[in-house]
């Protein structure tokens, strides 16, 4: 297969939430017919309802820092495909992605035709799959890897991580993880095992249970992070961080992120990359400090500059939307223009409940995508009397639009779905 061929056949297994299996024999099975790629490098699982695609990001940061090849693998992407395996910061190059895209194809329907499997793979398992051949490949020194969903059961977790990390806990997907924390906890806590470091971030107390009862079973004592910690905020939003550890006292480092909340994934970087240096890999504290710095991560209060500004942030259950107010009100306190679009099964009363009494303006839209809520599904959450609301068809005249009605020193917030935040980097190549 070429590149098209390749989205063609991954995008024809259906959508990875919609079509999702729940169950590892799949990968399992997928993995072990192609030499069983992920036992070939360390690695660092990480899983959490939100802020892990922002921890995987800083440990990678890290350990580039250190001088160490890093393979990235996180879900989903903002516009292409290729952004969700990264060596050192790269794309995996189309060529290659077409290439291991036919490998794993070829091996999947090999499996359905000796009756080892009833189905193909789904979309997921086998990108995932592509992702543990590519970094195998390239002889990575260490993988990171964001859990796709849940955990007990996502495609990630057939590997025996160095470490483990669990990033706050809180209510997202129940139809798949469960309608209470513990439920969610659990499924999440499953990423620790035996022989597995593992870090903890600061939880409920329901979620800390249910972690601290999967790592006695697993005879894993947890490292928790965030005490002894000290916040200083610059005027932009981003966050500098004094914290002690065992081992180190790290002083006015500078986070790459912005959002207070980054400062809480900063110090479950700085744990896990100790656990790794314990565990063997060369990793300084000046890495540690420069990879923090350095770090990127789109569409997580990613500021545009311009004329109005535009704030893009992936915000898409009620614990990310208090994180995206809480920035608000700390940091742009006029009002804003806000350009709205979720997902059906999101939410949307509670986040609309957080978000929109601070907006001047309410742009509502949809994204390409059939899971898509429509502008009047999501008026029924507009709370206020609407005057100040604004119903669009697409992402572009939403955008058209919202730059009609804010003023030049004013600012644009795009949030609700990262799927919207990909399609408005996309009309952002126009503009800015």
């Amino acid at each position: 297969m070429d590149f098209n061929e390749a989205l063609n056949y991954l995008y024809g297994l259906g959508h990875e939430t919609l079509t999702i299996k729940f169950g590892l024999d799949n990968i399992n099975h997928l993995t072990a017919a192609i030499g069983s790629p992920q036992r070939k490098y360390p690695s660092v699982l990480i899983a959490g309802t939100n802020g892990k695609g922002s921890t995987a990001a800083m440990v990678d940061s890290i350990g580039r820092a250190a001088g160490l090849t890093v393979g990235l693998y996180t879900s989903p992407h903002l516009i292409d495909i290729e952004e969700r395996i990264r060596i050192n910061g790269e794309l995996i190059g189309k060529e290659d992605f077409a290439r291991l895209a036919t490998r794993i194809r070829e091996a999947a329907e090999g499996l359905v035709s000796a009756g080892v499997l009833e189905t193909v793979p789904t979309f997921f398992e086998q990108v995932t799959a592509i992702a543990f051949l590519y970094f195998a490949e390239r002889g990575i020194r260490l993988a990171v890897l964001e859990v796709g969903l849940g955990g007990r059961l996502d495609a990630t977790n057939i590997v025996q991580p160095l470490v483990a990390a669990i990033t706050p806990v809180d209510f997202d997907h129940q139809a798949y993880l469960g309608n209470t924390i513990e439920q969610i906890a659990s499924e999440k806590a499953a990423i620790i095992k035996p022989g597995t470091a593992a870090v903890i971030a600061p939880q409920r107390k329901e979620a800390s249970a249910v972690i601290m009862k999967q790592c006695l079973e697993s005879s894993v004592l947890p490292v928790f992070a965030g005490d002894w910690l000290e916040i200083e905020m610059d005027r932009q939003g981003f966050p500098n961080i004094s914290y002690q550890t065992e081992k180190n006292s790290y002083r006015d480092l500078k986070v790459g992120l912005r959002g207070r909340h980054q400062a809480i994934n900063a110090v479950v970087a700085i744990h896990i990359a100790e656990l790794l240096q314990q565990r063997g890999l060369n990793i300084s504290s000046e890495a540690v400090a420069a990879g923090l710095s350095r770090v990127e991560w789109p569409g997580r209060l990613e500021m545009i500059e311009g004329a109005p500004s535009l704030l893009l942030d992936g915000a898409h259950n009620p614990a990310g939307a208090r994180v995206l107010r809480e920035f608000l009100d700390e940091f742009w306190p006029d009002e804003i223009t806000l350009v709205f679009a979720a997902m059906k099964d999101k939410e949307i009363d509670k986040i609309a409940s957080i978000l929109f009494p601070r907006a001047r303006n309410i742009v509502l839209t949809r994204f390409k995508d059939r899971r898509a809520a429509s502008p009047q599904q999501l008026a029924a959450n507009a709370l206020r009397d609407l005057n100040n609301v604004i119903f669009t068809e697409s992402v572009p005249q939403a955008l058209d639009w919202a730059r009609s009605v804010t003023p030049k020193n004013g600012l644009i917030c795009v949030t609700g779905s990262l799927y919207l935040v990909g399609e408005t980097k996309q009309w952002l190549e126009q503009f800015y």
